[in-house]
């Protein structure tokens, strides 16, 4: 998928610009509901049990890093494959590879834990990659935290260069 396809993808699957970079959509909210008092999360009020976004990255644009109250799922749908880089709870960066290039250590399926912080990176340079986006319990944009590089420079220095290239120099409004 190039560049070239980004218009027609957006168009065709109704996507819109999201806050951490990129374009997504809903497609599917669960009917049932948790609250955290079922859970191990801790949240206000009740969370659907789980909801799901397309969710497109043009190579010339990042996911900024985030934190979620619950656990993603990523799924690679098609285009370039997707690098997805997350500071664990402990401190520790890593580097998943979504996409199909099993070869090259890729996977098409990725779980990032509750309370992470990641973002993502497209692989090939002038391409797309269109995922699926799994979060249980449900997304809520009151979950959803993004961060500046001064933030996360300060508990996590050891990771200047990933955190320079990822967060947000200001917050956007």
């Amino acid at each position: 998928m190039t560049l070239n396809d980004l218009h027609n993808w957006v168009s065709k699957l109704g996507l819109n610009p999201h806050p951490e970079g990129g374009y997504y959509k809903s497609t599917f909210v669960s009917d049932e509901l948790v609250t955290d008092k079922e859970l191990s999360a801790n949240f206000e009020g009740e969370r659907k049990l789980y909801t799901s976004i397309y969710f497109l990255l043009p190579s010339e644009e990042v996911s900024h890093f985030h934190r979620l109250k619950s656990d993603e799922l990523w799924y690679f749908h098609g285009g370039s494959s997707l690098t997805i880089h997350v500071i664990h709870e402990n401190g520790e960066y890593e580097e998943l590879k979504l996409g199909l290039d099993l070869d090259k250590g890729e996977v098409p399926q990725i779980i990032v834990k509750k309370n992470s912080i990641f973002g993502s990176s497209v692989t090939e340079k002038d391409t797309c990659s269109l995922v699926g986006c799994m979060v249980s319990p449900g997304f809520e944009f009151q979950d959803f935290e993004l961060f500046t590089q001064d933030e996360l420079l300060g508990k996590y220095p050891q990771h200047q260069e990933i955190i320079m290239k990822l967060a947000y120099k200001e917050l956007p409004e």
